[in-house]
């Protein structure tokens, strides 16, 4: 997390660094970012850099975070919007992913972020969907989904339905990025999958 004197900068000078932090871990992998681009980009001293982080993988994990924070607020609107069918909400939310992803700069962050994926990255973007989480917002997950379409009986069958839907999620993502797919064609493959475990594969 940024130190305490990142969230009292003020809003102009706190959106010129995330910029161009965004620009440089847009530009290249976490690993070959470099402070001294990102503080040239947004004109701030080096050494006011580890005033607000202490390192990049902090500023890195910053926007991942709050790139993460952004998803699941919008997951939750999907799902009201969708009456509480958790596969429809979560077939919109890729699609629109997918969509936004290709017309704007987030492409690149994305796809930097998604194809060097590791364990930690993915607990990032999977910090909403916890126990902990969803003990936090029972009314506002649980309740919201509507459990009549779902062979599920407790909040921990929910738990882990919601974990292998993000898997299945996150694998189509990278899929999608890495082998330049249409969203047609991403939306074919994402919908056979979700299909598989919508309806089973047992006889």
């Amino acid at each position: 997390m940024p130190k305490p004197t990142f969230f009292n900068l003020r809003e102009e000078k706190r959106s010129r660094l995330i910029d161009a932090a965004r620009e440089e871990f847009s530009r290249v992998s976490l690993y070959e970012a470099s402070i001294s681009n990102i503080l040239k980009m947004a004109g701030i001293p080096r050494g006011s850099f580890y005033q607000y982080f202490e390192d990049k993988e902090d500023a890195f994990f910053f926007l991942v975070g709050e790139h993460a924070r952004e998803r699941f607020e919008h997951f939750i609107s999907l799902l009201r919007e969708h009456k509480g069918d958790l596969f429809e909400a979560s077939r919109e939310l890729f699609r629109m992913v997918l969509q936004h992803s290709r017309a704007s700069d987030q492409n690149r962050f994305m796809r930097n972020v998604l194809l060097n994926m590791n364990y930690k990255i993915e607990k990032t973007f999977t910090q909403h969907l916890t126990k902990e989480t969803l003990d936090q917002r029972y009314a506002e997950v649980y309740h919201l989904i509507d459990r009549s379409l779902l062979n599920i009986q407790t909040r921990e069958d929910l738990y882990h339905l919601l974990q292998i839907n993000i898997a299945i999620t996150f694998h189509n993502l990278v899929k999608s990025i890495s082998d330049e797919l249409t969203v047609e064609e991403s939306l074919n493959k994402y919908d056979r999958e979700i299909h598989m475990i919508r309806k089973g594969v047992s006889m």
